[in-house]
C-alpha cells in the first residue's frame, strides 16, 4: 500500500491499492441527488477520478476547481471528484462555487470507491487525496497517492494523462 500521511502522521489505508496498467475497479458512490454511480455509468469516456478528503477545506477546493477548469479544454473527459462529504453538502458546495465541469459523487455510505481504490483512511473515515486516469477501455493509465493528503497532486501529470489516454 501507499505511504500516506494526513497533517504529517501517518495513517492506514484500507483497500486496494491500485497503479496504471490495471483494470480500474468497480465501484459504487452517491450523486448528489442520491442515485447510484458506478464506473460503468461513464462508460466509454476518459475520466479523472479526483479524490479528497473533504470539498470544505482549501486544498480540496482548489484541487476541484483546477480540474473543473481543465476539463472545460480535455473534450471526451469527464472528471468525477470523489469524497465522503454527504451528498447535500456536495450539492451545496457545488452550487455555491458554480463549478460546471466536475461531477461531485459521495463515498460516505459504504466506501466503496474507498476500498476498491485503496484511499480509504481507517483512522479518520476519510479518503486520502489521489488521482487516478481511466481511459475509455476501463483500464488505469495514471495513479498518485499524494504522500501527504494535505498537499496538491501533480495536476500536469493528472491531465497529460488524461489527453494522452483519448
Amino acid at each position: 500500500m501507499a505511504n500516506v500521511t494526513f497533517k504529517g502522521n501517518p495513517v492506514t489505508l484500507v483497500g486496494t491499492e491500485v497503479k496504471a496498467g490495471d483494470k480500474a475497479p468497480e465501484f459504487t458512490v452517491l450523486a448528489n441527488d442520491l442515485s447510484p454511480v458506478t464506473l460503468e455509468s461513464s462508460a466509454g469516456k476518459v475520466r479523472i477520478l479526483s479524490v479528497v478528503p473533504s470539498l470544505d477545506t482549501g486544498v480540496c477546493d482548489a484541487q476541484t476547481r483546477k480540474f473543473n477548469e481543465e476539463a472545460s479544454k480535455l473534450g471526451n473527459v469527464e472528471v468525477i471528484t470523489v469524497s465522503v462529504d454527504l451528498p447535500f453538502a456536495q450539492k451545496r458546495w457545488c452550487a455555491a462555487a458554480g463549478l460546471e465541469n466536475v461531477v461531485t459523487v459521495s463515498d460516505h455510505r459504504e466506501l466503496s470507491f474507498g476500498e476498491a481504490y485503496g484511499v480509504h483512511i481507517k483512522e479518520l473515515r476519510l479518503l486520502a487525496r489521489a488521482v487516478f486516469v481511466v481511459d475509455s477501455q476501463d483500464m488505469v493509465t495514471y495513479a498518485e497517492y499524494v504522500p501527504e493528503s494535505t498537499d496538491h497532486p501533480n495536476y500536469n501529470a493528472a491531465i497529460e494523462a488524461a489527453k494522452a489516454a483519448k
